[in-house]
């Protein structure tokens, strides 16, 4: 299994994409904390960009990059190989090469100009989206045999994460508004993990108390040890449960 982690993350970091990917995000934020005036500014800035930016490509050029290794996966499962190693040694492939391309991109201007807890925490958060969302992929991927769809339904996902989500939520919102929901708004943040982020990173930088009771709501859950041990829970299982969907179907599936 090491040396099939090893071979995946090889191939993923040569790849001139990822390369792009990585570039781009250094670029991107060292520019961002080069003209703010403050690191918190900075962190605020770039929050809106990586939590765009880092689930769509994560999502997109993992589904791609399974469905052009079809042919080498069918070769490893022609050999005397678990399934479950080869899927996995897929994703830890996938997750390590991207995880990397953020820790590069985003953790160098972070060291540099915001080397505090926010700026920790948005680097964290990066690095845990580019692993759900890779899981995400794999999952969208294996259900569906044609490449086109499976790009579609991954980017399909992502568009329900990134803004159709928010969009139902604040319909809810207006909906309800005579009714206290600010603690039930709580439990339904945890159902987006980019929405999950956002929250950890805005309370850090005291933004929440542009939120009136809502903000207090948040910042007296995710500002305990346990709000924090829950969340950390929830995004883990954001990672866990799609991975064991996809190995799951992987080892029934037929190729």
């Amino acid at each position: 299994m090491n040396k099939m982690i090893k071979y995946i993350l090889a191939d993923i970091l040569k790849n001139r994409i990822v390369i792009a990917y990585t570039l781009i995000l250094f670029i991107l934020s060292f520019s961002i904390f080069t003209f703010e005036d403050s690191a918190a500014k900075g962190v605020l800035s770039l929050l809106n960009i990586l939590l765009f930016i880092v689930p769509l490509v994560s999502v997109i050029f993992s589904t791609i990059y399974l469905y052009n290794s079809s042919e080498f996966i069918e070769l490893l499962v022609s050999q005397p190989l678990k399934r479950q190693s080869i899927w996995l040694s897929m994703f830890a492939g996938l997750a390590a090469a991207l995880s990397l391309a953020v820790l590069i991109g985003v953790g160098i201007p972070v060291l540099l100009y915001a080397a505090y807890a926010p700026g920790f925490i948005l680097l964290g958060c990066g690095l845990i989206l580019s692993i759900i969302f890779v899981a995400i992929a794999l999952w969208a991927g294996v259900r569906i045999r044609d490449k086109a769809k499976g790009i579609g339904l991954a980017i399909l996902l992502w568009l329900y994460f990134a803004l159709l989500f928010d969009a139902l939520v604040l319909f809810m919102l207006f909906q309800f508004a005579d009714y206290p929901i600010e603690q039930f708004m709580v439990a339904i943040f945890m159902l987006n993990p980019i929405d999950i982020s956002r929250i950890l990173i805005l309370l850090q930088i005291d933004i929440s108390a542009m939120m009136g009771y809502t903000g207090a709501i948040f910042r007296q859950f995710f500002g305990t040890g346990m709000g924090l041990a829950i969340t950390a829970g929830v995004l883990a299982l954001w990672a866990i449960i799609p991975t064991w969907l996809s190995v799951k179907h992987f080892k029934t599936k037929d190729l």
